[in-house]
């Protein structure tokens, strides 16, 4: 994954909105329509957050005579994931760096 595809995922996923659309996706496919129900908000609000997410490589829009189906591509969360579990390793070292260090100056500050 790309650094810019890297950037949409996880700006798509910046947005409880779109969030919302996704979690709904994961029971299946839906209609746009379907997916826009719940959200008190325009229609051309909701298709923009579809665009978003479109764009993002999160979901396929098809044509089904009429309707417009909407299905969850689980490809780019995974790779937002890998993403994350790469990094998480190297947090966690520096977030206990950090405590061994505050309680360092803990024990400083309490000895004087």
């Amino acid at each position: 994954m790309t650094v810019a595809t890297l950037d949409l995922v996880f700006s798509a996923l910046a947005d409880a909105t779109r969030r919302s659309i996704l979690s709904r996706l994961r029971e299946g496919s839906a209609t746009a329509r379907e997916l826009a129900a719940p959200f008190a908000m325009s229609w051309s609000a909701v298709s923009q957050h579809l665009k978003v997410l479109e764009r993002a490589g999160l979901i396929n829009r098809t044509a089904r005579a009429q309707w417009r189906v909407v299905s969850l591509c689980t490809q780019p969360l995974d790779d937002a994931a890998q993403w994350i579990d790469v990094h998480r390793k190297d947090w966690n070292e520096r977030f206990d760096l950090l405590e061994e260090r505050l309680d360092t100056l803990e024990k400083e500050e309490g000895g004087d």
